[in-house]
């Protein structure tokens, strides 16, 4: 893992206190006023720290015993990139599913584009498709159909 050492502390404030420790407070000193979250779960784009504070709690809400897991990391100039992992029990709504109290695990990449000392923008890719199925979740034909076909 490399992580730029201009980008450790903010990386560490992200990953390990903000999501694994629950320490929402950092989140202020991570995001500028200005971040831009593009997530495919989110409608439209969130801004600012508010806005990615409600995207940790809404994943707090349904996996509250979440563990933020950083596989790979590679930064470049202004951007660093994070493979991640995250795994937890689904006891709270999540996606519009009720809770299952069902293990899940499920992959993404994060690309931050960090300006100033702080995220100004973040692109999160994840498999919440495959989420959905671990959940049980009844799915359309059509994602169906594609889940089948990838395997």
């Amino acid at each position: 893992m490399s992580v730029a050492p201009e980008f450790k502390e903010l990386f560490g404030r992200l990953y390990h206190s903000i999501w694994n420790e629950r320490r929402l407070e950092f989140i202020p000193l991570v995001i500028a006023d200005t971040h831009a979250l593009g997530d495919p779960t989110v409608s439209g784009r969130g801004v600012g720290p508010e806005s990615y504070r409600r995207q940790v709690e809404r994943f707090l809400t349904g996996l509250p015993d979440l563990r933020f897991d950083v596989e790979e990391t590679i930064s470049e100039g202004e951007k660093l990139v994070v493979a991640w992992t995250i795994s937890g029990t689904h006891r709270g709504e999540f996606l519009g599913v009720p809770p299952t109290n069902r293990r899940v695990s499920f992959s993404g990449i994060t690309i931050n584009q960090i300006r100033n000392g702080k995220i100004i923008e973040s692109t999160v890719i994840w498999d919440g498709l495959g989420l959905l199925e671990q959940f049980g979740a009844e799915l359309p034909v059509r994602y169906e159909m594609l889940a089948a076909t990838s395997r």
